[in-house]
């Protein structure tokens, strides 16, 4: 007994492949951005979660340390 998306043409996993992986280029295209996409989403929740848990306790947040000299 066939299912309804197998009988309109496939599913979601079939439909990605049509798009992303019937072409090696396409798909090897898609990994590297996937990958770098990933790296700059983990790198930028840890950098936020690092800075919410050291609040205070930071060098920029220390009194007379954290600020620059100012040019008088």
């Amino acid at each position: 007994m066939e299912t309804a998306s197998r009988k309109r043409g496939g599913g979601v996993f079939e439909a990605l492949y049509k798009v992303l992986m019937r072409r090696n280029s396409v798909y090897v295209t898609f990994v590297i951005a996937g990958a770098f996409v990933g790296e700059r989403v983990v790198d930028y929740g840890v950098h936020k979660l690092w800075e919410h848990n050291n609040v205070g306790k930071r060098f920029e947040d220390i009194p007379g340390l954290g600020q620059r000299p100012s040019e008088e």
